[in-house]
């Protein structure tokens, strides 16, 4: 694997699992600084379990992630928290703590016996709260938020922590499209404005397309294809990858490839059943 200059997390021969069981086997990859990365692939493909991996979550069994040419676990907590941000799903808040508490929390790495809480922290919470649209949301206990709400609050306490690095783990998970939207929108304005690099794991192919600068396809452990949206999604890797049958058309807003699910390839080769494959023949026919 060539080093990129610039890229400042890295994996390097990395084999992950749980119990006996191996799930990210001897995977190499670099995250690109400057843009918004996102790890698609199937369901147990080990997304997840990789993002663990970047941000300190999970000891790797073999191999090593590096942290701007340091080994990532050889690093002391609080120095990584100052690099890189996590955002597990669906994380949760201590019942009835309020959102300006919660983000206030992004600040501890920065603290110490000699450093105490100071204005700037102030500061840094007060703008990370108003980046996020959540400012009227204060006082509000992060339990009583709509989903869409509890994940900018989340996103905010990320934003205070002051991370180049931010690793987001699903942010869309339980969110309907427009809550969803709504997240990703935010995240795209961090990464425009304010020079973040982002790496997401997202189960949406349509929305992991429209908002990354790369995408990352991962299958039983293994990266099988990686680079810019247009370079790399195909029908022929949508069937190998996720055994869906799709067209793949231009976006009429954003020009970027846009998935069109057809049916899911079965054992017998028929998409969807006969009767379906019927229908979708016709639907191809028709794009």
């Amino acid at each position: 694997m060539t080093a990129q200059p610039d890229a400042r997390l890295i994996a390097e021969g990395l084999s992950l699992g749980y119990g006996d069981r191996i799930v990210v086997d001897n995977l190499d990859l670099q995250v690109e600084t400057g843009v918004i990365t996102t790890v698609i692939g199937p369901n147990g493909c080990g997304k997840s379990t990789l993002l663990r991996a970047l941000g300190r979550l999970l000891k790797p069994r073999n191999g090593s992630v590096l942290l701007d040419g340091k080994a990532i676990g050889s690093m002391r907590t609080k120095d990584v928290a100052r690099t890189l941000g996590v955002l597990p799903q669906a994380p949760l808040a201590p019942e009835g703590l309020t959102v300006a508490d919660l983000v206030a929390r992004g600040r501890h790495p920065h603290q110490s016996w000699i450093r105490q809480w100071s204005s700037d922290d102030e500061g840094e919470v007060a703008e990370a709260l108003a980046l996020t649209g959540v400012s009227d949301l204060a006082d509000r206990p992060v339990d009583q938020l709509s989903g869409g709400q509890r994940q900018r609050a989340w996103i905010s306490m990320a934003l205070a922590q002051g991370t180049d690095i931010l690793l987001l783990d699903e942010p869309t998970t339980y969110l309907d499209l427009a809550h969803s939207i709504e997240v990703l929108d935010l995240v795209d304005r961090m990464h425009e404005e304010m020079g973040r690099t982002v790496v997401m794991v997202l189960h949406d192919l349509n929305l992991a397309i429209r908002y990354s600068d790369r995408l990352i396809v991962m299958r039983d452990g293994t990266v099988v294809a990686a680079g810019a949206p247009k370079d790399i999604i195909s029908a022929e890797l949508l069937l190998d990858v996720f055994g869906l049958e799709a067209a793949v058309i231009a976006d009429p807003v954003s020009d970027r490839p846009l998935v069109v699910p057809i049916g899911t390839r079965h054992v017998y080769g028929a998409v969807g059943g006969p009767a379906a494959a019927a229908r979708n023949s016709s639907s191809v026919s028709k794009l």
